[in-house]
């Protein structure tokens, strides 16, 4: 079903989302300073490619330099991104097919907005730990 899904997902939203991510990585490595913005970019781009099967998982090592870098990225480029994928999420939930799409599109929101001190890990393989 994943298969699926990611096929579907790849012909409707992922590839043009990818590109935006691209775009985004491209510009951030073309100014020297943002190069950490570029490399996040880029690992976005391909979870956006191929979302079913894989979580944002938050790296509880992040520090303060992570809080600093995702305000600086929500400014430069995040919020674009994020408005991106609401109105993509909007557009597939208008048809019943669509909605897992739209729904994929509202799950990519909180890690366009923050990308720094984020992990993109297997749902397979990760369990979270609840102490």
């Amino acid at each position: 079903m994943r298969l699926l899904l990611n096929l579907i997902w790849l012909v409707f939203a992922g590839f043009w989302m990818a590109v935006g991510y691209a775009i985004a990585g491209l510009v951030a490595c073309v100014l020297i300073v943002t190069i950490p913005f570029g490399i996040a970019s880029f690992r976005i781009a391909a979870y956006a490619l191929w979302p079913f099967g894989r979580d944002v998982v938050r790296r509880p090592s992040a520090g303060a330099a992570s809080t600093i870098g995702n305000l600086l990225w929500i400014v430069l480029f995040g919020w674009w991104l994020a408005l991106g994928h609401v109105f993509t999420g909007i557009a597939l939930c208008l048809t019943i097919i669509g909605i897992p799409m739209g729904i994929a599109n509202f799950k990519l929101i909180p890690v366009s907005l923050m990308p720094l001190g984020s992990v993109i890990v297997d749902a397979d393989r990760y369990r979270p730990v609840y102490a």
